[in-house]
């Protein structure tokens, strides 16, 4: 801890705290420095934390929160990441007081979610906790980041399904609420349940219990978002929405809708919009190639 000088809290939970930091001589750059309690966790979250240090230091994409290092000391483990400085995405949704986001900005910052995503499953990894506070702007805001892989999972084969009940209960996918096996499609759900909070500044699924929560969730309705959006934009949302996993778009094919097309080519100037998404794995620049 002594490399680092530590500026202020910025978030705290049960057994973590995370603090905006800055290394001892290596100028003006900040991080997140996340100290983790080791010596008082149970077994499970303990290894969740040695997971999520795994996990981060394989993930290199400009839509993923940096990992820059991690290390022991006094029973605390520490993880040294990318500072935002926009913050997370549903503080940002708070300050709008109920003003609309445009739709370009919308879909700007979903194209940059679904790449962050993509990275992630063509790795065969699952989030298993998309939500707006897991998702961080940078620059400015008009940079979005995924982090947080506390209870990510990998997955030996694309087609394995977890079983573990985990996430946050209001960006639950009905597979997880019926305790069915579930894959990468949850992760689309919950998706799902952002680009809904960017479009309506609100949940979609809202109880005044858990009981009531899983039942709407398991019969996906939801009130629709405002006509200010584009057929296409709320279309897209019908579609993440949909109760049986088979029925939803991989990441791989909503980077390939022609909303998403639109914005791709913001995200590389240099790459044509056309009809197929590849990642290549040494720069993670998307370029998109035609089939």
């Amino acid at each position: 801890m002594d490399q680092y000088e530590v500026l202020r809290l910025v978030g705290e939970g049960a057994f973590a705290k995370a603090f905006l930091a800055r290394r001892r001589g290596g100028g003006a750059q900040r991080c997140v420095l996340k100290q983790i309690d080791t010596r008082k966790m149970p077994g499970k979250e303990r290894e969740a934390s040695q997971k999520e240090v795994t996990l981060l230091s394989q993930m290199n994409h400009p839509n993923i929160v940096t990992f820059f290092t991690s290390f022991q000391e006094m029973g605390n483990l520490y993880i040294v990441m990318e500072y935002c400085d926009g913050g997370d995405l549903m503080k940002k949704i708070y300050m709008q007081r109920g003003q609309l986001f445009s739709e370009e900005q919308i879909v700007d910052w979903f194209v940059q979610i679904c790449l962050g995503l993509k990275h992630i499953h063509d790795r065969k990894i699952l989030h298993r906790d998309i939500k707006a506070q897991n998702i961080f702007l940078s620059e400015g805001g008009t940079k979005a980041k995924l982090g947080d892989f506390g209870i990510a999972k990998m997955l030996k084969n694309t087609m394995e399904l977890a079983r573990t009940c985990v996430g946050t209960p209001y960006y639950l996918s009905p597979e997880i609420c019926e305790n069915q096996p579930y894959n990468n499609k949850t992760d689309i759900w919950s998706l799902g349940c952002v680009l809904y909070e960017l479009c309506t500044l609100k949940h979609p699924f809202e109880a005044c219990s858990l009981r009531q929560l899983v039942v709407r969730i398991c019969r996906g309705r939801y009130a629709p978002p405002s006509p200010h959006y584009s057929p296409a934009l709320r279309q897209l949302i019908g579609q993440l929405f949909k109760v049986h996993p088979r029925d939803r778009p991989s990441v791989t094919s909503l980077l390939r809708l022609p909303l998403m097309q639109s914005h791709l080519g913001t995200q590389v100037p240099n790459c044509r919009a056309v009809t197929a998404v590849n990642l290549h794995p040494k720069s993670h620049t998307v370029c998109l190639n035609g089939l």
